[in-house]
């Protein structure tokens, strides 16, 4: 396993992160694999793992918090997320200050911590002043509940308001974000990648292989595979990506994939571990086989005709959006 430093400051993270979004904690028999394949992530090197309080209503963050326990704190970097609803009541939800101090202390009792290293806000909230978020966090930091923090999804004017708040402010700075990148979704190379690194921010990249696309379990004109995501997953977010289109990428990536020797899905993390400006991947791993599978990325370094291949098969179009 590779590590890269979280943008320009010291923490150094696994090139490779397992993530709890789509774990599946239904019964002791899961949360028994669930935990197996954790222990097969830092046996495998890798040291991230990554959360947020609104995954399973809590319990991920739970389980997550005792499979740790098992690992000296020194050897992990561990994060969460705030913003959505956890429970009815109108401060229940958002970045406001109330809302980020109480959640933070909930994360933290349910995982077992003191702090957590990296603690994002998972979206924008349009109800509250980025100056009172970004003074939030940047207490937690002083106050030792979070070492760095940062944003998830959040557009490149908003990921500028956030910047120059802290400058204008003088707060702790915010370090790291966490957006959606895969081969089928670009839009970070476009203007957020030049945001984070003029300002050394890291990039801790989610849904890496498109929640299964690139593991090219979904073909076209075959049926969906039994258990797969597309046949249970409540918002349905795979089965808009199962485009003709799509499938058609899908089928020419796997031949290249093929005449590397490697799995499509090592390809497509290694695809987005060329960018210097990503320091990791976030994956999901039901079970040790698929993990395994997954951190043969870290450090593969594909050719560059195959690059040159593949940017003729994305057939991407960059474009710019005007900030502020």
């Amino acid at each position: 396993m590779n590590y890269r430093n979280l943008g320009k400051w010291g923490l150094k993270v696994s090139e490779v992160a397992l993530g709890s979004w789509v774990t599946d904690l239904a019964g002791a028999q899961a949360q028994e694999l669930a935990l197996q394949t954790v222990n097969a992530a830092f046996d495998a090197g890798v040291n991230f793992f990554d959360c947020a309080d609104a995954y399973s209503g809590g319990a991920a963050e739970r389980f997550l918090g005792r499979a740790l326990k098992e690992h000296r704190r020194s050897e992990y970097v561990v994060s969460s997320k705030v913003f959505f609803p956890m429970g009815p009541g109108a401060n229940e939800w958002g970045l406001s200050r109330k809302h980020i101090i109480e959640q933070l202390d909930n994360t933290l009792k349910n995982m077992g911590l003191d702090y957590l290293d990296l603690y994002f806000c998972h979206r924008f909230d349009p109800t509250t002043p980025v100056e009172e978020t970004m003074q939030a966090l940047s207490d937690m930091v002083a106050a030792g509940k979070i070492l760095y923090y940062g944003v998830s999804e959040w557009s490149p004017v908003q990921i500028e308001e956030a910047l120059a708040a802290t400058r204008e402010l003088h707060l702790r700075p915010l370090s790291v974000i966490q957006p959606q990148y895969h081969m089928m979704d670009r839009y970070i190379e476009d203007e957020i990648m030049g945001i984070c690194e003029r300002n050394g921010v890291g990039i801790t990249v989610f849904s890496p292989l498109a929640q299964g696309l690139l593991t090219g379990k979904y073909r076209k004109g075959a049926p969906l595979p039994a258990g797969s995501r597309a046949t249970w997953q409540a918002d349905r977010q795979i089965n808009a990506l199962l485009t003709d289109d799509n499938l058609d990428k899908v089928e020419r990536l796997a031949k290249v994939a093929d005449g590397l020797g490697i799995p499509l899905s090592v390809l497509a993390l290694a695809w987005i571990l060329r960018r210097k400006q990503v320091t990791s991947v976030i994956t999901g791993a039901s079970k040790p086989a698929q993990l395994e599978s997954n951190v043969k990325a870290s450090g593969y370094i594909i050719p560059q005709d195959a690059l040159d291949e593949i940017e003729e098969i994305l057939d991407y179009h960059p474009f710019v959006r005007k900030i502020g």
